[in-house]
């Protein structure tokens, strides 16, 4: 009787339920990263707060009162998430989106030229892509500098980016733009050879045998079969762009963006808004390989290629 009451009883359990799937893990993950960053977050702003107590000549502190003040600093080393959310509140819900105070008018700055970075990047890996797979030549010349291009440190070539386009009366978004394009185009490249070449050789052989052409193979075997590829590839790519856009900000003093956030948090010791920012790019990063991911399964569906 107890062994054929058990199974219902696990199924009942909604704990064993939540944890099964995604979600369960998911949140222990969280909570447990919450912890690690409260106690890191008191342990770091702790020297300070003593020298605080110092000055005012407070000898006998509770241990309680160091750790609430630890918590409450206004300009922490590590800021708590409490206080990271609570600039994330202020600067997007209690700001006017067009402020230049407001959160998500820097972070759609920073949307703009990652968008346009990774539409680049993404239509130029496809087209260096189909030139390697079709073209030997390319195959050998071209490769082996796609790969090199990405051993270039981003910090390094992105003030001669900036300067170069400048020089030639290009400036604003493009310039930025270029620098995600030169992070995002590598990956979708890769992913794009890869899925090119995919096609088992009696598939293409088949091809062949019946007489279709290069442009025929390339639409009805080569394509098809590359798209998961490219998707994978494009959810790499969109994150780098991402990074590409707010590097990009770093050197032309930009007043705007994500990374001018970062900058300007960095200058005046505002370390609560460099986490805002942080966790903002953070959650726009994963909304957009979201999207992608949305966008893959409904893809693969019309395709016939989703279980």
């Amino acid at each position: 009787m107890t062994a054929s009451t058990l199974p219902a009883s696990r199924s009942t359990n909604p704990f064993a339920g939540l944890m099964r799937g995604t979600t369960g893990p998911v949140i222990v993950v969280v909570l447990a990263l919450l912890a690690i960053w409260y106690v890191a977050a008191v342990v770091l702003n702790t020297p300070f707060q003593r020298d605080t107590y110092a000055r005012a000549n407070q000898s006998d502190v509770p241990f309680s009162q160091l750790v609430g003040d630890t918590l409450a600093q206004e300009r922490p080393v590590l800021p708590a998430p409490h206080q990271v959310i609570a600039e994330m509140w202020d600067t997007t819900v209690k700001k006017a989106v067009t402020s230049k105070r407001s959160l998500v008018y820097h972070t759609w700055i920073t949307l703009s030229t990652t968008l346009l970075g990774f539409l680049i990047g993404t239509l130029l890996g496809v087209l260096i892509a189909i030139g390697i797979v079709h073209s030997r030549v390319l195959d050998k010349s071209l490769m082996p500098w796609v790969i090199s291009s990405q051993t270039i440190p981003i910090l390094a070539i992105a003030p001669m980016i900036i300067v170069v386009l400048n020089a030639v009366g290009i400036s604003g978004l493009l310039p930025k733009a270029m620098i995600s394009t030169y992070l995002s185009f590598f990956p979708v490249t890769v992913g794009m050879v890869k899925g090119l070449r995919s096609p088992e050789i009696i598939h293409l052989d088949l091809m062949h045998t019946y007489s279709a052409s290069k442009l025929q193979a390339f639409l009805k075997l080569r394509l098809p079969y590359a798209v998961p590829y490219l998707f994978t590839s494009m959810k790499i790519g969109i994150a780098a762009s991402l990074v590409g856009a707010i590097v990009g900000e770093l050197p032309t003093g930009a007043v705007a963006g994500l990374g001018a956030r970062l900058l300007a948090g960095s200058y005046y010791g505002q370390t609560v808004q460099i986490w805002s920012a942080l966790i903002m790019a953070a959650l726009l990063a994963g909304s957009l390989v979201g999207l992608i991911g949305i966008a893959e399964k409904i893809t693969l569906k019309r395709m016939g290629m989703a279980q």
